[in-house]
């Protein structure tokens, strides 16, 4: 904006602003927050609702259709059923984009109830709890893509809990996650979901696919890929923990926790085979269900070959968590997967950011 242009607009500012101040509250602006709240009710209720209708209708270039009003940032916002159309907004929607994203991001980290004051105090404009909810449950969430070809993948389950008939006790009922190179993806009792996009996805060979020692993990696991493109690897940090509820001193655990580092398995067996006492035996038998998963991690740490703990999605699962299991929150179970892709969503960074 040239000099000109700005000394003229202030001008029309300096009236506009004496306007204003003539019509607000004196009570209302007794501190910097009150004069921003003010100047901000106020430009909302009489300024933007007249900016934003000039800018849709030059940008459009017409003023032809139905007359509709959409509440949105700018205030109560006039926009007629052709203007909606050429700018992408649904003929249903009451809510503007911009407004519509806000709350999703909003109601992405705490309850609906929560989320519609943050909206409020955040943006001015007032949308309801329920409106927050059905804002979710109506959209068709994006998931992450990968242009280069994905290294590694960590499976992991997380918990939600489920709301019961009256009377009832709740129930904490799985879900699983994936973490890739590209951002993550959760769903509820669906995994061919999770399977179906990794298959979208351009994969590396080898893919580095990290685990616990849950067979529900490695199902899945074993569908990603063929065997040949697949680097099975045993999350070493479970490892580790199984390793120590086999009891016995840590001195005594020194000498197989430093075997497995160097993935040698027939060693560590000899160490407890000897042992009648069932966790060691039941150590024992982990290890070689997953012998072949079992790697010289000293190795592959060294030389940075690639992970070797599936940190990434317990990081995922925990950050999910902060969602899902917000204090008292109890899940309808057939609104689980949306949840799950909201939240999957706000992590990725794919709502309300224009690319």
């Amino acid at each position: 904006m040239n000099s000109d242009k700005t000394a003229q607009l202030k001008i029309h500012l300096d009236a506009i602003a004496q306007l204003l101040y003539e019509e607000s509250d004196p009570e209302n602006m007794k501190t910097l927050e009150g004069i921003e709240m003010t100047v901000r009710q106020q430009i909302q209720t009489h300024v933007s609702p007249e900016l934003g209708p000039f800018f849709i209708r030059t940008v459009t270039g017409t003023a032809a259709g139905r007359n509709r009003q959409l509440k949105s940032t700018l205030g109560a916002l006039r926009v007629t059923t052709q203007q909606a159309s050429r700018l992408a907004v649904s003929s249903y929607r009451q809510i503007s984009p911009h407004l519509e994203n806000c709350c999703l991001r909003i109601s992405a980290n705490v309850s609906y109830a929560q989320a519609a004051k943050d909206v409020a105090y955040l943006t001015g404009i007032q949308v309801a709890a329920k409106t927050q909810q059905r804002l979710v449950h109506q959209q068709r969430f994006p998931t992450p893509q990968a242009h280069e070809a994905l290294t590694e993948v960590s499976v992991d389950g997380g918990k939600v809990r489920i709301r019961t008939p009256a009377g009832q006790p709740c129930q904490w009922k799985d879900y699983k996650t994936l973490a890739t190179d590209v951002g993550l993806i959760a769903d509820y009792h669906n995994n061919a979901r999770l399977i179906g996009w990794t298959h979208q996805q351009p994969l590396a060979s080898p893919v580095t696919c990290l685990g616990d020692g849950h067979d529900g993990i490695w199902n899945i696991i074993r569908q990603l890929s063929i065997p040949e493109q697949r680097r099975e690897i045993l999350d070493w940090y479970h490892l580790v923990e199984n390793l120590h509820k086999v009891g016995g001193s840590l001195k005594r655990l020194h000498q197989p926790e430093q075997l497995l580092w160097q993935g040698k398995v027939d060693e560590t067996l000899t160490l407890f085979e000897s042992l009648k006492k069932k966790q060691a035996q039941v150590f024992c038998n982990y290890i070689r269900k997953h012998r072949h998963r079992i790697v010289n991690y000293d190795y592959y740490q060294s030389e940075q070959i690639c992970s070797i703990g599936s940190g990434a999605v317990e990081s995922a699962i925990k950050q999910i968590s902060r969602r899902v299991k917000i204090s008292g929150a109890q899940w309808n179970e057939s609104n689980v997967p949306q949840v799950l892709a909201h939240r999957c969503a706000y992590l990725n960074g794919l709502i309300g950011m224009q690319r």
